[in-house]
């Protein structure tokens, strides 16, 4: 003990500063693999101030907001870093990061659902105050346990039944049709106000929902699709979805958004504004998905928005006769409209549905079909959206990259396989990661441990989206709640990283038809090239370098003083 007291210990040394200078090194070497890596070297003086600013702030709400010995009145809330994104919500909206990240130019949505991307407060009532909706339920809806369950169904109807009991009563005729004006004023809790969040609880991820692990997966996607199977008729309706796209556009656009690739089930049934039977076919739809489109670019409010294109979806669990028929009329409706379809996918729980490598023998034959019809409908797959490793659904991974696909929704798993990793990257295939989404149906239990952080790193390019804004706890089309959770969570992101993510969202974006030698070229050539999507990179970096110039002026003068 005496020799080792006497013995000075230093930093100083010889040998302690080469061992220092090495592990500098060794992390700038590291740092060099990141997908971001050129990015931040190409950064602006303002914009590496900029990004300084922006990491204290939030060292400075670490401290000060997510920790609960910092907030003696929240005290019931163990606060920390990262924590589950339904409880963080309410705290996360009121810091200066969040007034940052809302203000952010954030490109491209990649990867959303159509019909859960409108705030559901917005949804229901466009729905009461649209003429001739009616509900109807197989049994009285006379108890809360049965309102939680009952599998409540809705249409247009211009016929409405005299005398009919309340459908919270016990004499309601099972499946008659009832005013939803009507049911809506008389719901035993609370009338219309009541009747609203009964249906928002009913067609989303409630937070205790999202929080309980236990349950599993496949028990938060039950919920998750019987949200789908209620809210479609109401969405699908020509009136509604009018309005529900103008609010889509203008939502999105308010939050630095300005393209949008909704993955969209054409075989939902749509209805016409007054008819009682839906369209035939999805021509009705497309219709009027491309003329809402071009008149929300056209108006005032418009201004700045680059516009939609559609990626058609067909479910992996219906048989193979109903996929081909949903192949056959994706062709026709490219033909018909090809600036509005740009691509193919399935959808559906991954680990429930058809695998790739089970529906090969179709996709293979709607490739073989497309060459016959003369359309080029490239794949954009969702794979790896599970917990397996080594699975067949986990597999759909290595199916997903051998069929082609340009970009993959979610990439979950990727992370388990190096060989896929290195082959992701030399393909240029972008993943769509979606980390509320993941984190809502219980595949991570909070940001902090997702794993695109760790494909990051590897090189891997990557996109930040919001699937199911909607039902999953967003309450907003636009994507500030998955940026701030990126931002805040993953310590080596910082806003370079944040500003990384959003460029690749135009990168990787589809704005027009291109075969898969001009789409790989484009994708090399970034800012340098000639085609749209050039132009438009280099429209998205004047915006970023006017974004990180209001951070200095707005954050940067040491007068300002963050909240204590």
């Amino acid at each position: 003990m005496e020799a080792t007291s006497a013995f000075a210990l230093s930093r100083e040394t010889p040998s302690a500063q080469k061992f220092f200078q090495n592990r500098e090194t060794l992390i700038a070497q590291e740092k060099k693999h990141r997908s971001d890596y050129a990015f931040r070297q190409s950064l602006s003086p303002v914009a590496k101030q900029a990004c300084a600013i922006v990491s204290r702030i939030r060292d400075e709400e670490k401290r000060t907001i997510w920790k609960t010995q910092g907030n003696p009145d929240l005290n019931q809330n163990e606060l920390f870093p990262g924590m589950m994104f339904n409880v963080a919500k309410e705290y996360m909206e009121s810091t200066e990061l969040w007034r940052i990240v809302r203000k952010m130019p954030k490109g491209s949505l990649l990867h959303c659902h159509l019909g859960a991307t409108v705030d559901l407060d917005w949804v229901f009532n466009e729905v009461l105050s649209t003429p001739g909706i009616q509900m109807s339920s197989p049994v009285p809806l006379s108890s809360e346990r049965i309102r939680e369950n009952a599998v409540v169904k809705f249409r247009y109807s211009s016929v409405t039944a005299a005398d009919v009991p309340s459908i919270w009563s016990q004499d309601y005729p099972p499946h008659t049709l009832v005013p939803i004006k009507v049911a809506a004023a008389t719901f035993p809790n609370g009338g219309q106000k009541g009747f609203v969040a009964w249906m928002k609880d009913r067609c989303s991820i409630t937070q205790s929902e999202s929080l309980q692990h236990h349950l599993g997966v496949d028990d938060v996607w039950r919920k998750l699709q019987s949200a789908f199977v209620m809210l479609g008729p109401l969405t699908y309706y020509e009136p509604i979805m009018r309005a529900f796209l103008r609010k889509l556009f203008l939502t999105l656009l308010e939050d630095g958004v300005r393209w949008v690739e909704p993955r969209t089930v054409f075989i939902t049934p749509f209805t016409l504004e007054g008819e009682e039977q839906p369209a035939p076919n999805a021509a009705e739809l497309c219709r009027v998905l491309n003329e809402e489109i071009e008149k929300f670019m056209a108006s005032e409010e418009g201004r700045g928005f680059w516009g939609a294109r559609f990626i058609w979806t067909s479910m992996r669990g219906v048989d193979t006769e109903s996929l081909i028929a949903d192949m056959k009329q994706c062709i026709q409706m490219k033909k018909r409209y090809p600036k509005l379809i740009q691509g193919y996918d399935l959808v559906g729980q991954e680990d429930l549905g058809r695998t790739l490598h089970d529906l090969t023998p179709e996709l293979l034959w709607f490739q073989d079909e497309c060459a016959k019809e003369g359309v080029h409908i490239p794949f954009f797959f969702h794979a790896g959206e599970c917990l397996g490793d080594g699975d067949e659904t986990d597999h759909n991974l290595f199916d997903a990259i051998l069929f082609g696909t340009r970009r993959i929704g979610h990439a979950f798993s990727l992370y388990k396989h190096p060989l896929l990793i290195d082959m992701v990257k030399e393909k240029k295939i972008l993943v769509e990661s979606c980390p509320i989404s993941n984190e809502v149906l219980r595949y991570t239990a909070s940001i902090m441990s997702h794993p695109l952080p760790a494909l990051l790193s590897r090189g891997v390019a990557a996109s930040l989206c919001n699937d199911d804004p909607a039902l999953l706890g967003q309450a907003t089309s636009g994507m500030t709640h998955d940026f701030w959770q990126a931002l805040q969570g993953w310590e080596s992101l910082g806003l370079e990283g944040l500003g990384s993510l959003a460029q690749n969202s135009i990168r990787w974006s589809v704005f027009e038809d291109q075969t898969d030698e001009e789409w790989l070229k484009d994708i090399e050539e970034g800012p340098n090239g000639s085609t749209s999507r050039a132009m438009r990179i280099r429209q998205w970096n004047l915006e970023w370098e006017e974004f990180c110039q209001w951070i200095v002026k707005e954050f940067g003068s040491e007068g300002h003083k963050l909240r204590n």
